[in-house]
């Protein structure tokens, strides 16, 4: 069982409903940060809400909704705890992992449909980490200041 935060805005809103119930039925601890209706809602607030879920320990991994993805995987790329691949299609997914040791992805809503949006997610959660020569470029990522 994987313990997972999952957020959006009001474009993702019903996908994320989605999702969370399929999660769940796989016997995932779901954790739904939000939001909870389709009304007009700011994606970075949401963002930030699964970032501080990672960095807090309290989720795995996590799952980051908006239209596109690229504006809340932004604001959970503001936290050094999260490595948020946008991801659409199962390739990118799993490099994301193996590469990248994502522990957060992003999926556009507008992009995107249910059946590849699962597609994506069961491979981001089923993929390891390869570390190796990957190792080095990841630590990078949580560094302050560029080399």
């Amino acid at each position: 069982m994987t313990r997972i935060a999952i957020a959006s805005d009001h474009a993702a809103y019903d996908l994320k409903i989605a999702l969370a119930a399929w999660l769940r039925e796989g016997g995932h601890d779901v954790s739904d940060l939000g939001t909870h209706s389709g009304a007009s809602v700011d994606y970075p607030d949401y963002g930030a809400r699964l970032a501080r879920a990672i960095e807090r320990g309290e989720a795995d991994r996590g799952i980051a909704l908006c239209g596109s993805g690229v504006g809340i995987s932004i604001a959970v790329n503001r936290s050094r705890a999260c490595r948020c691949a946008l991801v659409s299609e199962p390739l990118s997914a799993r490099l994301s992992r193996e590469h990248n040791d994502a522990n957060v992805i992003a999926l556009g809503a507008r992009l995107i449909g249910p059946e590849m949006a699962r597609a994506c997610i069961e491979t981001f959660l089923s993929t390891e980490f390869l570390g190796g020569r990957h190792q080095a470029r990841v630590e990078k990522l949580s560094v302050t200041e560029p080399a």
